[in-house]
């Protein structure tokens, strides 16, 4: 016969008793200076004292889609070329310039935007600043460096096209934006394999002007002698006019449609769905947000809950509300094995009807907002997190005090503005669906839900 002994019972109550959760702390933002240069170039400022470090920029307003139907993915190679040398430095001076410094460099493009970004040892800030304007003005494009990034695009190209999350990704934007320029999100081999060095230099003239260009910086430093570091480096810097992005409209959606792309032999559907929806700027944005946040945003959301935890039909599952400059859209992912795809596809529906049709309880809608606040919150610990934060205020051109008040927002919404928000951006009856699998294995289910178009993985139609 066991014992209990005395305040055991207690004790153990009390561990699997949740606290609750303190008052949230308030958020001590850097002070931001920010000014235009002569030449045109934006300029933010924000000190950050906790290390000795620079996180530093240097971002352009233009990116893939601007050339998408002449060349795609130009912005992309242009970015990893222009790393690669300059007038008065070549690629191994840069890896040394770079390793006296403590610092380290990236560049990148996306859709809308490329960027230049080094981080590094405070006590080198100008130096860093130096460096960064050397790339953005004087980027040399050498030929073996040219010529060794295209064989790398190449050969990134073969492997993504034996990728279901590419495929899937790559046909959703096709059938979402139809003839705009976010439906194409990468060239063809043939296309990167006619690029030429001075294709490159060509969009890298054009583009990488300092009225197309915003600098932040943030780190351990005085903005008032960075802000004259950085009129000494880039005042001199010539002005000029980047092109701007011009679309047609994305196609207006008519009932559901499904894109398939065939992948023989695989075992598992790559099921990818959503619609056009919003960006940033957009008043109803918080709402949209939080409504995909309760939806399948957080890790604790519907979408998880249902065909993760109770189904088991996948491991990740996740929903996103994805802002462009120009548009946005939603989408709902999930990887599954080839015999659940249309249960899956069921059960998706079902939550995103659910979400339209009912308001949401008062426990969800705290946890939800909960969740937002305190992962924006963790989103900006460190220089490199505030940066991010300000490039999406800068970049989308959003109201001065967006950071601020985005929790504040956050936590003022009610259940009916979620019901209002999933009403309008969750467009089940509408939904663009892309499964990307064995044909013999799952068209058969995918046609359940519409008329089914099928393609390879090249993009060509069966």
């Amino acid at each position: 016969m066991s014992a209990t002994v005395p305040g055991t019972a207690s004790r153990n109550d009390a561990r699997s008793t949740v606290p609750a959760l303190g008052p949230e702390r308030a958020i001590e933002w850097p002070q931001r200076t920010v000014r235009t240069l002569a030449n045109g170039m934006q300029v933010v400022l924000a000190e950050h004292h906790t290390f000795p470090k620079i996180s530093a920029e240097l971002f352009f307003r233009s990116g893939n889609a601007l050339v998408a139907h002449r060349s795609p993915d130009m912005a992309d190679l242009t970015a990893r070329v222009v790393r690669t040398g300059t007038q008065s430095r070549t690629s191994r001076q840069i890896e040394e310039d770079l390793r006296g410094m403590g610092a380290t460099l990236g560049t990148s493009a996306g859709a809308d935007n490329s960027a230049i970004s080094i981080s590094g040892l405070a006590e080198f800030a100008e130096r860093i600043l130096e460096m960064m304007a050397d790339l953005a003005r004087n980027a040399a494009f050498p030929a073996g460096e040219f010529e060794r990034e295209q064989r790398q695009r190449l050969e990134e190209l073969r492997i993504e096209r034996t990728t279901p999350a590419f495929l899937a990704g790559e046909r959703f934007r096709r059938v979402l934006f139809g003839e705009h320029p976010y439906a194409i999100v990468a060239p063809s081999e043939t296309q990167v394999a006619a690029y030429r060095r001075d294709d490159l230099a060509e969009y890298y003239g054009e583009n990488y002007v300092p009225s197309n260009a915003l600098l932040i910086a943030v780190g351990d430093f005085s903005s008032e002698r960075m802000m004259a570091a950085v009129e000494k480096i880039f005042e001199s810097w010539k002005a000029g006019r980047a092109p701007a992005l011009q679309g047609n409209e994305p196609p207006a959606a008519r009932g559901r449609t499904v894109n398939l792309v065939h992948l023989p032999g695989t075992v598992q559907t790559e099921i990818l769905l959503g619609n056009l929806a919003i960006n940033r700027k957009s008043p109803d944005w918080h709402r949209a947000v939080l409504a995909n946040a309760l939806f399948g945003g957080a890790f604790n959301s519907r979408l998880v809950t249902n065909i993760r935890e109770q189904k088991g039909y996948t491991y990740s599952p996740r929903s996103t509300m994805y802002p462009l400059r120009q548009h946005g859209y939603f989408s709902v992912h999930a990887a599954v094995r080839n015999e659940v795809v249309a249960a899956t596809l069921t059960e998706i529906f079902y939550e995103l009807d659910r979400m339209r049709s009912l308001p949401v309880s008062d426990s969800e809608l705290t946890d939800a907002r909960n969740y937002l606040s305190g992962v924006f919150s963790l989103g900006i610990a460190t220089s490199s997190g505030i940066l991010g934060q300000l490039s999406t205020l800068y970049l989308d051109r959003l109201q001065e005090d967006y950071l601020e008040t985005y929790r504040e927002k956050i936590r003022s919404l009610s259940a009916a503005d979620i019901l209002a928000a999933a009403r309008k951006y969750f467009d089940s009856a509408n939904a663009r669906i892309v499964v990307v699998g064995d044909r013999a294995q799952i068209e058969s289910q995918a046609a359940l839900f519409g008329d089914v178009t099928v393609w390879d993985a090249q993009g060509n139609r069966m």
